[in-house]
């Protein structure tokens, strides 16, 4: 206990030093939190190629161009303008903001929010404006390329702004909109010196766009932001290179106001001074006939297309590159296809959104969750990297060589994935907690899932002996052993997929979970996509973790046992002995085993894992059964009866998998609705009247578990996994109650739009915005695809990736 007494003055240390002295941010700033903004809507962009948000009244508020690294800044000059004519004269001109800023004050700023509507289903988004006393409506849709099942567009930076005009006026009217972008992301770097603008065309196949392109010239990651319009008969797109956002901005504003149109000089502004910063316009104009409707089309798109991680000692390739090329000057293309091609992606995104929306069965709170919940996709610090051209598979293996005989033609074709745990924890791919997370790449970018799992299974064969202490205890220990399944894959203001495991908290070798987690994903993986190739490369490696695994059943009872610590990814809430949750996780992932073991025909194996169950089973039942729920842990302490609201996640798994009844039932199915129908009791309906979801722990008196930190937190990603489990077995009315109170307290009372956090508590304390876990919502929708007879079964013989 002395150890975890010491844990702050240990922490502050290490915080010190990395922050003051060596100039980097903390993975996990305790100190330092990002602050609750209540603003955010949909950001823009695909998976992978950074991400800019917008905010639900309009404003360019989040930046993740530098990857895994996010900026916090509203950036004022980055706006929408409208400007009416009729019969020759401007009748109305308004920057499209409720803003009042200190900058560019020559601009007319203050729309009236009354008469502005903002709806998100991502990746779209709608805001409309009822031009006051105009009789004018806009309405601005914008369209990022996220489309399940898509491993090209969907990878693209760029976002495409529908404008739909219509004029209730009995005259026409000349409408005109006007995009303003500033260079940069507002970091002091915009003010760096170097940066220039340029307008520019891009003509191809009959259609011609036109803009602005603002070259952004650091000494590390450079990029190129595009803003552009569609030319179209009837349609004419005009400009301003260059101007000074923290001026008054008169220049541009009369320069619209005085014919709905800008002077589109010819040529490249000069680089900017030290201390100096510059921003770009570009206008889209139309006639609209009297009670008449029209669209303009405008987009961004940026171009970053290599990419230093915050170590500098690799150059990646973005994803995108594959398709646009690496040498930085694809903006005018991307926006050409951005801009000739959003209609065919929102065919897509209706095709694959309706079937959920049109079902009246499902409330439309859940319809909401579950696709703005996909916002992580993109907006986690994502990284979608291309592999190198001359890369070799034993380049890719390891120092121990993986012996993964498809991980080459996987990665060469999808490339590599990674996504943070949390915008404020900065790890990518935290396993323990993309176990959760998961779900929504198996369902809608399944190569994406199996490439991730093949980084993961290389990294498991392979060491790092490099000794390093851990800030909860205080222990020294080596930064990742062998055939141990790693917590993360790493930071990337380091080097990640080079250097894994930048979590410090504990040495996560001696953690229970992850090994399992691995496994489980493993045959899920399989059970969805009927990919024997990817089974077959990852059978060894199961093997491996399981075997390291087994050193954990310390009693060769066939069930581990926790170690008495935070030893799982609830990483401050102590265990000891057999436990409900990583028992659980234990038996499932033994299960699993068996079936692929099965699969395989390694009738060795399967005997042997399936002697392991049968053992392990009986423990587990006589040890944690109480007759209502699992114990929290057999230790017999003061909570170990505790009721924890995750401890099913073994029976949430195999219900995933298809392993949930008949020769395969690990769980009496009593035992688990009993259980399940104690959590709804006491963690759900006994917590805040049943309007939060479930908290973590439940002392069976009816009050929260407070013996740590994280046993009286809801954490919204459990939630939802939970009310999946539920579904599952046929708790449907509860499922969607339990998982109601999360999506009505973050998306509604607390005003997280878009910033889901890991946890909160009854009372107004939340913990870690914009995480990974809430992404879990997914197996909700595939335990109801399961229920309606739509989830696919194993077949024989099915394909490997493509080969490249």
């Amino acid at each position: 206990l002395l150890q975890y007494f010491s844990f702050p003055c240990r922490y502050f240390r290490w915080w010190f030093k990395k922050t003051l002295i060596e100039k980097k941010s903390a993975f996990i700033d305790l100190l330092c939190a990002v602050p609750l903004q209540q603003i955010y809507g949909c950001p823009l962009g695909g998976i992978g190629g950074g991400t800019i948000t917008r905010g639900w009244r309009g404003e360019f508020c989040r930046w993740q161009l530098n990857p895994g690294l996010y900026h916090y800044e509203t950036v004022i000059a980055n706006q929408f303008t409208v400007c009416l004519r009729c019969k020759g004269q401007t009748i109305y001109q308004q920057v499209l903001s409720m803003e009042r800023p200190s900058s560019l004050q020559g601009w007319n700023w203050g729309y009236c929010g009354h008469y502005a509507f903002y709806h998100a289903l991502y990746p779209r988004a709608w805001l409309v404006y009822e031009l006051p006393g105009q009789n004018v409506v806009l309405t601005c849709r914008q369209v990022s390329p996220v489309i399940p099942h898509d491993y090209k567009d969907s990878s693209l930076p760029v976002a495409v702004f529908i404008w739909e005009v219509e004029n209730g006026r009995d005259e026409d009217v000349e409408v005109s909109i006007m995009f303003s972008l500033q260079n940069g992301m507002g970091a002091k770097e915009d003010r760096s010196g170097g940066h220039w603008n340029e307008p520019f065309t891009f003509q191809k196949d009959g259609q011609r766009v036109a803009g602005v392109l603002l070259h952004h010239c650091p000494a590390v990651n450079p990029f190129t932001l595009a803003i552009s319009a569609r030319e179209k008969a009837g349609t004419g797109v005009t400009h301003v290179t260059a101007f000074n956002p923290m001026g008054l901005g008169r220049e541009v504003w009369q320069d619209l106001l005085q014919d709905g149109r800008l002077d589109s000089p010819t040529g490249k502004s000069r680089p900017t001074e030290k201390g100096e910063v510059t921003a770009a316009a570009v206008c889209a104009s139309c006639r609209v006939p009297a009670h008449g409707h029209r669209t303009l089309e405008l987009a961004l798109a940026w171009d970053m297309p290599c990419v230093h991680f915050g170590s500098k000692e690799k150059l990646h390739l973005r994803r995108y590159t594959r398709f646009f090329g690496s040498e930085g000057s694809a903006a005018p293309s991307l926006s050409h296809y951005a801009l000739t091609h959003y209609e065919e992606w929102e065919r897509k995104i209706e095709a694959w959104q309706n079937p959920i929306l049109e079902n009246s069965q499902l409330p439309s709170w859940y319809k909401s969750a579950l696709f703005n919940e996909l916002y992580f996709m993109t907006d986690g610090g994502t990284i979608w990297m291309e592999v190198p051209p001359d890369c070799c598979a034993k380049d890719l293996q390891g120092p121990a060589g993986a012996g993964l005989s498809h991980l080459l033609p996987v990665l060469r074709e999808y490339g590599r994935f990674a996504y943070l745990e949390g915008q404020e924890y900065r790890m990518y791919n935290t396993y323990d907690v993309h176990f959760y997370a998961s779900f929504a790449l198996i369902m809608l970018w399944p190569k994406l899932q199996i490439s991730l799992q093949y980084d993961i299974a290389v990294t498991v064969v392979n060491e790092d002996v490099q000794p390093r202490q851990y800030l909860m205890c205080g222990q020294t220990a080596q930064v990742k052993m062998k055939n141990v399944v790693p917590h993360d894959i790493g930071d990337p203001d380091d080097e990640p997929w080079q250097r894994v495991n930048a979590y410090l908290m504990h040495d996560t070798a001696d953690w229970k979970d992850l090994n399992l987690k691995f496994v489980l994903q493993v045959y899920r993986d399989y059970h969805l996509t009927c990919d024997s190739l990817y089974l077959r490369d990852m059978w060894p490696v199961c093997q491996a973790v399981m075997e390291s695994e087994l050193k954990f059943d310390t009693d060769n009872d066939g069930l581990i046992e926790n170690g008495g610590f935070a030893d799982q990814t609830y990483d401050a809430w102590v265990v000891h002995g057999a436990s409900a949750y990583c028992g659980g996780l234990w038996l499932a992932a033994v299960c699993t085993m068996c079936k692929m073991a099965d699969v395989l025909g390694d009738t060795e194996v399967r005997q042997k894992y399936l002697d392991i169950l049968n053992k392990g089973k009986e423990a587990f039942e006589r040890m944690l059964w109480n007759g209502k729920y699992y114990n929290y842990d057999s230790s017999g302490s003061d909570t170990s009866s505790s009721i924890m609201s995750d401890q099913c996640a073994g029976q949430w798994f195999l219900g995933a998998c298809g392993l949930d009844k008949g020769e395969f039932e690990v769980f009496p199915k009593s035992h688990i609705l009993s259980a399940l129908q104690t959590i709804f009791e006491n963690n759900v309906l006994g917590f805040a009247g049943g309007t939060m979801g479930a908290v973590n722990g439940m002392r069976p008196d009816g009050v929260p578990d407070t013996s740590s930190v994280q046993s009286n937190e809801v954490w919204i990603g459990v939630v939802y996994s939970l009310a999946a489990t539920m579904i599952q077995e046929g708790m449907v009315e509860e499922g969607f109650r339990t998982a109601e109170g999360c999506y009505r307290t973050v998306w509604e009372r607390l005003g997280m739009a878009f910033q889901t956090p890991e946890a909160y508590r009854e009372k107004k304390v939340y913990r870690s915005l914009a995480y990974m876990r809430p992404l879990s919502i997914w197996s909700m929708q595939l335990a109801l695809e399961c229920r309606a007879g739509r989830a696919p079964a194993p077949t024989q013989l099915p394909q490997g990736p493509p080969q490249p």
